[in-house]
């Protein structure tokens, strides 16, 4: 199992969206891709719940995370082979690891937690709450952002993880982005 959440090595560099639901990372990340000419990796965790979801009408299980997790790294291997320069992800196992242990109090599997800890990226983009709360089928916890950027903030500085906050409009938050991926892409 824990070769399925092993990061491959690349040499692309890899920039991942990260933070609390509903604050832009998937319309940035999609931004990015198409600017930068380059490949993002969605959210599978998105994509396992919300199929779910749908069939079942059950939220996220803990027997789920190992499963999403997999799904997540599999996506990201192997986008990571089809780009030369540069890779957007949108999310990582880290975020995972933040959501699992704030919704099963303190929780999470130690593969995910190992993983999420080993596998590297060059810069985190951690999206801001200054943005409208959108509701969809998954989206459960429009009252806890603010407590959920914490905790995500908490999580890169315990780790000294490279990362920005990203706020603002929309234009606003792409142009930092893009200004913050450019400087990386210039070393």
């Amino acid at each position: 199992m824990e070769e399925k959440l092993t990061q491959r090595h690349s040499n692309c560099i890899k920039v991942v969206l990260f933070g609390p639901e509903s604050t832009g990372k998937t319309t940035l990340a999609k931004q990015l891709a198409q600017h930068f000419q380059t490949e993002w990796v969605p959210e599978y965790m998105r994509e396992y719940l919300q199929k779910k979801w749908d069939e079942s009408k059950e939220i996220c299980a803990i027997e789920d995370l190992i499963p999403i997790a997999e799904g997540q790294m599999q996506a990201e291997n192997c986008a990571a082979t089809r780009v030369n320069e540069l890779l957007i992800c949108d999310t990582n196992l880290l975020e995972l690891k933040v959501y699992s242990e704030y919704y099963y109090d303190g929780y999470c599997p130690k593969p995910i937690a190992e993983a999420s800890e080993a596998n590297n990226y060059d810069l985190y983009l951690l999206t801001n709450i200054d943005v409208p709360w959108e509701f969809d089928d998954l989206r459960d916890r429009p009252d806890d952002r603010s407590t959920l950027f914490r905790i995500f903030e908490a999580e890169l500085k315990k780790g000294r993880t490279p990362y920005h906050i990203i706020s603002g409009s929309k234009q606003e938050r792409f142009d930092l982005a893009v200004n913050l991926i450019q400087k990386l892409l210039s070393k």
